[in-house]
């Protein structure tokens, strides 16, 4: 939405020529998006852009009907409007972050990576995108990769959280089980109101066997954000490991019931019974 506020005032204070209509159109996507009807704000952009189709903020136009599709689950139609607004502007790391991300989500991993990878290029001292990486080189299970990544983002900024956390995961999943633990410990006495935290290390603790720690950790973060559905499937889990399994049973069906992945949910209620 930022985008939006952004590109008005700029078509106002740079006094460029345009219909009336398209801005008039422009207005009436960001309002749509305000009362979000998503649908009205994406029929407002592509009326704004057939107005105007040489528009030179068009690039804009595209990423932001690419985000107003991604967020109703047309994911395959927001690639296609990131790449045209990436084809105007090609070296847009604002529009290759979206699109690398979609990509994640997608769980299109070579494609996030190509475009993680062009971002490194444009900037290499981008700490987002080395840490995305990085978590994609994971997946892969490339571990030397990515602890260069987190090793670079600690090299540019010393004190920030992202190459540390890198590296609680790195190590969670090399099972230096010990060596993770210390590093979230740190972190969460640098930021003990980050709840993410609590739920990785909650996790970490989950595998460690330390079952009481994790529903410590699992409990705090329950009470202060709205929880996943992820966040029901490692609570149940606990509470197998912990002999609940009625409680558990609510929480896995709970996830279900917000989307989770019905085939894994089913394996788990197995384990309940």
């Amino acid at each position: 939405m930022k985008l939006y506020i952004v590109l008005l005032i700029c078509f106002v204070f740079t006094h460029v020529a345009f219909s009336q209509s398209y801005m008039e159109f422009l207005e009436k996507s960001y309002d749509y998006l305000e009362k979000e009807d998503l649908f009205a704000a994406e029929e407002s952009v592509r009326a704004a852009m057939r107005l105007e189709p040489g528009h030179p903020y068009n690039y804009a136009l595209l990423t932001n009907l690419g985000t107003i599709q991604r967020r109703q689950g047309k994911y395959e139609e927001a690639v296609l409007s990131y790449t045209a607004a990436l084809s105007r502007n090609m070296e847009n790391i604002s529009i290759l972050e979206s699109r690398a991300s979609l990509y994640v989500e997608m769980g299109e991993t070579e494609k996030a990576m190509n475009d993680y990878n062009m971002i490194i290029s444009i900037d290499p001292l981008n700490e987002d995108a080395l840490y995305c990486r990085g978590l994609l080189y994971l997946q892969l299970k490339s571990f030397l990769w990515a602890e260069q990544d987190f090793d670079r983002i600690l090299e540019i900024n010393d004190k920030t959280i992202n190459g540390r956390l890198g590296h609680a995961i790195l190590e969670k999943m090399r099972e230096n089980y010990d060596e993770s633990e210390q590093i979230y410990n740190y972190l969460i006495s640098q930021r003990p109101r980050d709840w993410h935290l609590y739920e990785s290390r909650a996790d970490l603790y989950f595998m460690m066997g330390k079952n009481a720690r994790a529903m410590s950790d699992l409990n705090r973060v329950f009470a202060e954000t709205e929880p996943t559905a992820a966040l029901y499937v490692l609570r149940g889990k606990v509470k197998i490991a912990q002999y609940e399994k009625a409680s558990a049973a609510k929480d896995f069906l709970k996830a279900r019931e917000m989307g989770y992945d019905k085939i894994v949910i089913e394996e788990l209620m197995k384990m309940t019974q």
